[in-house]
């Protein structure tokens, strides 16, 4: 079997996870099939899209698709300790003899925080999606192109850099996130990022494919990443750090409302098993989902039969999806009615059942998918897809079979894939964190204001559904100032922040544990535990809660429990 190279980046083909052990010979039959490995668990397989079947989930389950992604002062460096560490003889702790690494927007490479004195890049090695070459891709990659420290360097000394090196951020999220990670200081734009010795690392990923899109319905202009590009992304970040023997501190700030909110999307598996090796750190965005309305949560009452669940859609709002996940062994079923009453009767919970509905008044189709077992989770999902749904408030009666504690959670899409106004009448702000944000392992942040130690207001709030409490911590996240596009810097707020905070702290960590020789086998678990015991708490409070989870950030105060 050939590589997949030309698929991978084809509009004309499908990507589709599967275990590797578990892909259907049905798949396998289907012409011009191939598939790559991400590790030992997972495959990607790339199939022509003219050739495979509407009803995908139906027959494979909707776990096959990957889930879409989007994207999440010098004074918070005294506020979360990390002054006090780097300004101490004995610690002084700023990154060296780490890599942080970023899968992202990408990095504008040629600004000032990214550089040495001498003017030459900090930057180990770039990895761009979006930039194909015949054989510019990394070792055991077959798309994208990489770019070196070298040729970064020689296109900084060039009169035309991206002549050399024409990778570029165009967003600014992976700047801003690399910067406050490890930028190197600006007094006079009161700027600093927090392990200004360690090196960078950047994957810049492409965007999500039309198909993927059209079928979550999806906003075309909104930035869009797959899973599965985001899964090589790291392993990409993890083998460079395995080849130059360098520890590794990973921020993910990104996020998916998809999913059941607990472990079981396959990228969060995959970040899950990392976060076990040493020398490996890594930190995530919980998501700025926590007062957006874009979560319902109920228990059918017996007595009644059912729960009514009312959803304001706002105008001019071409389509989204949402996803009802019910609590198992129950078996849950809807019915639906449109803002100007007309009705569909209750759909039986079947398996695999599929139903196309058309609201003629509202001109408005409604796709309605059960899996009365989902394979990744077990439990049951009905995933909606609205279709040019009519503004107002849709009704839609949730109703259940068996009644064993007949819980059920709905999730819309992130707010970067929603239009203004769509929201629950009756929201739940909790179970709001993103995923990868509901992971058992690695750190996951809440995003906190330091100079008033309020919480970011649309910081997402755990637990997971599991019950595992995340967020695990609070980090500076809100109006911080960052490296901007075309060497610039600015304000930015979010649980991406934060997780750019931490991931500066996971790096200092690593250069204590691994480079100093102090902990040789430190992993994200040993962190992460680290910095909860020594994270701040308010006495009048309890810990862990579902806001702050164990606390707010400190490493002054971490370090200061190994030692007394």
């Amino acid at each position: 079997m050939d590589n997949c190279a030309d698929r991978i980046v084809s509009e004309e083909f499908g990507d589709f996870i599967f275990e590797i052990d578990e892909i259907p010979d049905s798949i396998k039959a289907v012409p011009e099939f191939c598939y790559e490995n991400i590790n030992n668990i997972f495959a990607v397989a790339y199939l022509p899209l003219a050739l495979i079947p509407d009803n995908l989930i139906p027959r494979y389950s909707y776990s096959i698709y990957p889930s879409c992604f989007g994207l999440m002062d010098i004074n918070s460096l005294e506020d979360s300790g990390v002054a006090r560490i780097q300004n101490s003889s004995y610690l002084n702790l700023t990154g060296e003899g780490v890599i942080v690494g970023i899968v992202d927007t990408g990095i504008d490479y040629m600004h000032d925080a990214f550089k040495n004195p001498d003017g030459t890049t900090r930057i180990i090695s770039i990895w761009d999606q979006t930039i194909q070459s015949p054989d510019g891709s990394p070792e055991g990659f077959f798309y994208g192109t990489e770019y070196t420290q070298e040729q970064i360097n020689l296109a900084l000394a060039s009169t035309n850099p991206l002549s050399i090196v024409p990778s570029v951020d165009e967003i600014g999220h992976g700047t801003a996130i690399a910067g406050i990670a490890a930028g190197t200081r600006n007094v006079s734009q009161g700027f600093s990022g927090v392990a200004q010795d360690a090196k960078i690392v950047v994957v810049k990923l492409k965007q999500a494919k039309e198909f993927l899109k059209r079928f979550f319905f999806i906003p075309q202009d909104a930035n869009c990443y797959q899973e599965n590009d985001i899964m090589q992304g790291i392993k990409y970040l993890i083998n460079v750090s395995r080849r130059l023997s360098r520890p590794i501190s990973i921020c993910i700030g990104l996020g998916t409302s998809q999913g059941a909110h607990n472990a079981q999307l396959p990228l969060s598996i995959y970040i899950t098993s990392l976060s076990t090796q040493r020398g490996v750190g890594i930190s995530i965005a919980g998501g700025n989902e926590g007062n957006r309305g874009h979560h319902y949560a109920a228990t059918v009452d017996p007595t009644i039969g059912y729960d009514t669940v009312e959803l304001n859609i706002g105008p001019n709002n071409p389509g989204f999806s949402m996803e009802l996940w019910g609590q198992s062994p129950n078996i849950f079923s809807i019915d639906l009615f449109s803002p100007t009453g007309q009705y569909i009767p209750r759909i039986p919970a079947r398996l695999k059942e599929t139903r196309e509905l058309n609201f003629i008044f509202e001109n408005t189709r409604v796709f309605v998918d059960y899996e009365l077992v989902e394979a990744q989770t077990g439990g049951e999902l009905i995933l909606i897809r609205f279709q040019n749904p009519m503004e107002g408030i849709w009704r839609f009666r949730v109703y259940s079979a068996i009644n064993i504690e007949p819980s059920f959670n709905i999730w819309l899409p992130i707010n970067n894939f929603l239009t203004e106004g769509t929201r629950f009448i009756r929201p739940e702000p909790y179970y709001t964190l993103t995923s990868p944000g509901n992971t058992v392992i690695p750190i996951v942040t809440a995003a906190y204001d330091y100079r008033n130690s309020g919480l970011y207001i649309y910081s997402s709030r755990g637990y997971t559904l599991d019950n595992v409490v995340n967020p695990s911590f609070a980090s500076p996240g809100v109006n911080m100032v960052v490296p901007a596009i075309g060497n610039t810097y600015t304000t930015q707020s979010g649980t991406s922040i934060a997780a750019g905070f931490t991931t500066g702290v996971v790096a200092m960590l690593l250069e204590w544990g691994i480079v100093k020789g102090n902990q040789t086998q430190m992993d994200t678990l040993q962190i992460k535990n680290f910095l909860i015991r020594g994270a701040r708490r308010d006495p009048s409070v309890v810990y862990p809660n579902r806001d702050w989870g164990y606390g707010i950030l400190d490493v002054y105060n971490a370090f200061s429990t190994l030692i007394t």
